[in-house]
């Protein structure tokens, strides 16, 4: 049966397999079934989808953020943040937070010729979950390993610089608690 992975938005992608020049086995995901699917992932690899539902096979990497890590952050969103659409992505040793750029209830509200509730409506609502856009927000990056300390940033937005900017280190707890309220917030602006 060959690989296939279901995408943030409902698409489907298969898994192709191919040779290099020299012979070397080659694999890449695409929407297509035409071609040579593979019927295994290869050992030492993994199907990776990206905050923008690109999905790829890669190279397990190492892991140097831990799963328990990833859910303070999760969790703290959840608790903390304003913002109902984001997506949390682990890259070495960042946990970096997506947010949407798009409200998608302003959108369902676009539809209210169509549909007296449409926020009510899942077809609708899966609909535009499928086309809104997230861009990185804020991210933790793990500065010591042994004492488990991080560095929080936000993205600065201002043409020149459009780059990280540090807030703040310590444990990674207090600082999701006390910065992830900013999202979605005209506060973050005022974060340096």
């Amino acid at each position: 049966m060959p690989i296939t992975h279901v995408n943030a938005k409902g698409q489907t992608y298969y898994l192709h397999q191919g040779t290099t020049k020299t012979g070397k086995p080659k694999y890449h995901f695409a929407m297509k079934r035409d071609g040579t699917l593979a019927e295994s992932i290869p050992e030492g690899f993994e199907i990776y989808e990206n905050p923008h539902a690109q999905v790829f096979l890669r190279r397990i990497p190492p892991k140097i953020i831990t799963d328990e890590e990833r859910q303070v952050v999760e969790e703290g969103i959840r608790k903390y943040a304003g913002v109902k659409d984001y997506k949390i992505d682990v890259k070495g040793r960042a946990i970096i937070v997506y947010t949407a750029n798009q409200d998608i209830e302003t959108l369902a509200n676009l539809f209210k010729d169509l549909h007296p509730d449409p926020k009510a409506n899942p077809q609708l609502m899966a609909t535009l979950r499928g086309v809104i856009q997230y861009s990185p927000m804020m991210q933790f990056i793990l500065e010591e390993k042994d004492q488990r300390r991080f560095t929080v940033q936000r993205y600065c937005f201002l043409g020149s610089i459009d780059d990280w900017i540090d807030l703040d280190q310590g444990q990674l707890a207090p600082l999701v608690r006390q910065y992830v309220t900013h999202l979605g917030n005209e506060s973050y602006f005022e974060l340096v």
